[in-house]
């Protein structure tokens, strides 16, 4: 007796289920992959190192970055070292300044013998615009030059980034004992990520809703209310969807004329579209019958 052939649908199974796995694998290994590197750059610390033993320690991290405001917020903590410190470095043994570049928004003086706290700072931003987000980037230039009663002393110092909406590209050299750091700022890798994802999600529902409408249109299929709805729902979700971008861009940014507001309009368009039609056929309708 002959056993049934099984169907090919069912020998196929077996492959389709490993390359679902294969690919679920991937995937996770790329999310994995993509994660660690982030959390490593957060974890870089950029140095412009002096080894004299009568020094400043200046210990620098990016708290934030406003590019609406076009500023970052840069938290300091300054340690004397050597001589110039009194209390393993928590004061200074002498007045003690810290000058720092034009885009830093002033510079800093410890009295002697005053213990020293955390500072934080307003830096200004150069280049980019806001208004290309999620692919816009700005540059600044930070600067670190002290002085201990009255005379010039090196600059120790370590630069770290602590907002993980961006990335930094730091340049970071010493010069007569004077910290440099050149800083190239852009969206993080998540951020574009979710950007581009963003974009190609809101053409996707516009597309969808467009063949939707083309559907009933050309089918004469009256007023079918649960489309309306899903196309009505469609076009306020977008809205909110937007609103969910990483870093708050205001209106009228790359995302915007790229995909959303396009988005908007085709959604817009064809709910109208939908339901004048649709309202017409249905009152043909009503006519015929009556």
């Amino acid at each position: 007796m002959t056993r049934p052939s099984r169907p090919s649908w069912s020998r196929g199974r077996p492959a389709a289920a490993v390359a679902a796995a294969l690919a679920l694998g991937v995937v996770l290994v790329v999310g994995v992959w993509l994660q660690v590197g982030e959390r490593m750059a957060l974890d870089t610390r950029h140095r412009a190192s002096s080894s004299a033993p009568d020094r400043v320690d200046v210990r620098a991290s990016v708290q934030r970055v406003d590019a609406t405001a076009r500023e970052l917020v840069l938290r300091l903590l300054v340690t004397p070292r050597g001589s110039l410190a009194e209390d393993d470095g928590s004061a200074p043994a002498v007045g003690l300044s810290l000058q720092t570049s034009p885009e830093v928004r002033g510079d800093l003086n410890f009295p002697a013998h005053t213990r020293i706290s955390t500072v934080d700072l307003q830096v200004a931003l150069g280049g980019g615009s806001v208004s290309d987000y999620p692919f816009d980037d700005y540059r600044t230039v930070l600067e670190f030059a002290a002085q201990a009663g009255g005379r010039p002393v090196p600059v120790n110092m370590t630069l770290s980034n602590s907002d993980a909406l961006f990335a930094l590209d730091v340049d970071a050299s010493t010069d007569d004992g004077v910290a440099v750091f050149d800083l190239g700022i852009e969206r993080s890798g998540t951020v574009l990520l979710f950007g581009v994802f963003m974009m190609v999600a809101m053409w996707a529902l516009a597309i969808a809703v467009l063949i939707g409408a083309r559907t009933l249109v050309v089918g004469r299929r009256g007023l079918v209310w649960p489309a309306l709805g899903w196309m009505a729902a469609t076009l306020f979700a977008l809205a909110a969807f937007r609103n969910t971008a990483p870093g708050s861009p205001p209106i009228g940014s790359l995302l915007d004329y790229l995909a959303f507001l396009w988005a908007e309009a085709i959604v817009a368009a064809s709910l109208t579209v939908t339901v004048l039609v649709g309202a017409a056929v249905e009152n043909r309708a009503t006519a015929e019958k009556s």
